[in-house]
């Protein structure tokens, strides 16, 4: 497979199977340095399962990924996650403050403890998701929109170069859906990259510049507007999907 350190992520023949059940099938992915993309598609499309697989958090049966050229396991502080909310068990007891300092122990690595900087860096993220004031607080005792952004500010503490972003806006509020947007595109606009999962398609075309559409297969990936069209989401959807159609010539919703 060709290695770009050009691209900030390349995955080839990727294929992933449960009990053999293909949940990827040979997937083929570049992304280039200093995007935000996003990857949508059904329920159990695989979406969760390819970021896992990238972060090999799952084992693939078979298949290639490259972050920034070299393997991942060789570039692992380079990479940031957010996983879904769903998956974290929130009644753990430790503060918000703790939460984002473990963002910190990719650099520091397991036997040195953080000291003063990394605290001021932890302060600085939280202040960023407008959540420094409930540093102190348990986790358990936030809303769900308050854990995201906590979640958030553990990524932003790692100082990665790309980022994994399982379904971010998922269980938030408008308020918050809006800063986290403007967070990730702050991170675009310094170079950073933002691989999410996500799910709403009307808001594809305004927050995001890539696509991947995937259904077990990669359907197509891409800049958005030669992707994201009503042709791709019907194959990649397999039926009626509100799509708003972004071309000049058309302003029409249509069932896809």
């Amino acid at each position: 497979m060709t290695l770009s350190p050009d691209n900030a992520l390349e995955v080839r023949d990727l294929t992933m199977a449960y009990r053999d059940k293909p949940v990827l099938w040979d997937i083929d992915l570049t992304v280039p340095k200093g995007i935000l993309m996003a990857i949508v598609g059904p329920n159990g499309a695989g979406k969760t399962t390819l970021i896992k697989a990238i972060l090999s958090l799952h084992k693939p049966a078979a298949g290639q990924v490259r972050i920034f050229g070299k393997a991942y396991e060789r570039q692992r502080r380079l990479v940031g996650y957010v996983p879904q909310r769903g998956s974290v068990d929130w009644d753990f007891p430790t503060s918000v403050l703790d939460v984002v300092m473990m963002g910190r122990y990719g650099s520091l690595g397991w036997l040195k403890r953080p000291g003063r900087s990394d605290r001021q860096l932890a302060m600085e993220a939280l202040e960023k998701v407008a959540m420094d004031r409930f540093a102190p607080r348990q986790i358990s005792q936030l809303s769900g929109g308050q854990q995201q952004r906590v979640f958030l500010a553990r990524a932003l503490v790692q100082q990665a170069d790309l980022y994994f972003m399982d379904e971010p806006f998922q269980g938030v509020d408008a308020k918050t859906e809006r800063a986290i947007i403007d967070i990730l595109k702050e991170l675009r606009s310094t170079g950073k990259t933002v691989v999410a999962v996500h799910h709403d398609l009307q808001t594809v075309p305004e927050y995001f510049d890539w696509v991947t559409l995937l259904n077990v297969r990669c359907i197509a990936s891409g800049p958005v507007s030669d992707v994201f069209t009503e042709k791709n989401l019907r194959t990649a959807y397999g039926g009626r999907v509100a799509f708003k159609s972004q071309s000049a010539a058309s302003d029409t919703t249509a069932e896809v």
